[in-house]
């Protein structure tokens, strides 16, 4: 819930009055200078040092005073009014799971500088376009494990993102397993919406649970998945050998992706599959995903009104009234 105060004016029209103001000041002073009687004297050696006294110098002050009660009256006509209100906040959020693969083949250098820091970097961009909805990371390669369970601390996600490594898990791609688990982490979610986004490079070769059973499973608890396959049509540079000095050894060879199931699973669960050739083209996908998943938020403003003008009037009216105390008592006699 939003709230807010501030002050409004339900009749703002009544501020052109206030230009009656400067016509008063106007005519005060050219009534004034005509009523002044002039003297023709031969020297003003005789009132040098003369110094004018209090009643002289507040020989304006009734003008001063009936000027700001007009000011005031006219502020009160405009019915300054109290607005308080706010907004009342719906989220209809949405739960997304994402599965990693980390097999060592996402060290591929055909995006910049490999497959899984590109996928880390455009993954965390994603998780800032998403401040109303609890995300979750799962990685996978020979077995899986939940980095990060749902949440809607998105810094501490950003973080658990940043230490996945390749090398944490034993290599192999078990898509099966990877999809299985984070159907496990969502599938109790009480969310509207439920997604896992699945991004993998290669082929299911390792793990107990067939892609396809997983894909029928996610579809079974109303689980929305999207593909994601990454690679380069052709040829890629793969690592295949780790030097003494932590560095790799890379080696051109086939891109294999098993796009068909990726399909399947997509096709099943209501999702889509993209194939992402490079950095750029994984940044777009993950926008399109963004838009097809909106998260859903329903605002209620709401308004209530005070009456404000009495202060107003109740400060004009002691203001007239100090003008006529001072009109008749202490500047009556001043010319």
């Amino acid at each position: 819930m939003m709230n807010w105060h501030f002050i409004v004016f339900a009749n703002p029209y009544f501020f052109w009055l206030m230009i009656v103001i400067p016509l008063m000041i106007a005519g005060y002073f050219l009534f004034t200078a005509k009523r002044q009687p002039d003297f023709k004297l031969s020297s003003f050696t005789g009132f040098l040092g003369y110094v004018p006294t209090f009643r002289q110098r507040i020989r304006i002050a009734p003008l001063i005073l009936r000027l700001l009660a007009i000011a005031l009256i006219i502020a009160a006509l405009a019915r300054p009014q109290s607005t308080s209100g706010g907004q009342n906040v719906t989220n209809e959020g949405i739960d997304i799971m994402l599965a990693l693969d980390i097999s060592g083949s996402m060290l591929a250098q055909d995006f910049k500088p490999n497959r899984v820091d590109a996928a880390k970097k455009v993954a965390q961009d994603f998780i800032d376009q998403r401040p109303n909805d609890r995300i979750g990371i799962v990685v996978f390669s020979g077995e899986s494990f939940s980095q990060c369970p749902l949440t809607s601390d998105h810094a501490v996600l950003k973080n658990l993102l940043n230490d996945i490594q390749i090398g944490m898990l034993s290599d192999g791609t078990a898509i099966g397993e990877g999809l299985g688990t984070a159907i496990n982490r969502i599938k109790d979610s009480k969310a509207k919406s439920k997604v896992i986004i699945l991004l993998t490079d290669g082929v299911n070769n390792m793990g107990s649970i067939a892609p396809e059973t997983a894909g029928e499973i996610a579809a079974k608890f109303n689980i929305r998945v999207y593909t994601i396959g990454v690679g380069t049509h052709g040829m890629a540079p793969f690592p295949v050998y780790k030097l003494p000095n932590g560095q790799y050894q890379y080696q051109n060879m086939e891109v294999q992706i098993d796009e068909d199931v990726l399909k399947k699973i997509a096709n099943e669960t209501g999702g889509k599959y993209f194939r992402a050739t490079d950095s750029n083209k994984l940044r777009q996908i993950y926008s399109e995903i963004d838009k097809l998943e909106k998260t859903k938020i329903e605002m209620t403003e709401y308004r209530n009104y005070s009456e404000e003008f009495y202060p107003f009037l109740i400060v004009a009216v002691i203001l007239l009234g100090l003008e006529i105390i001072l009109r008749y008592t202490v500047v009556k006699s001043i010319p």
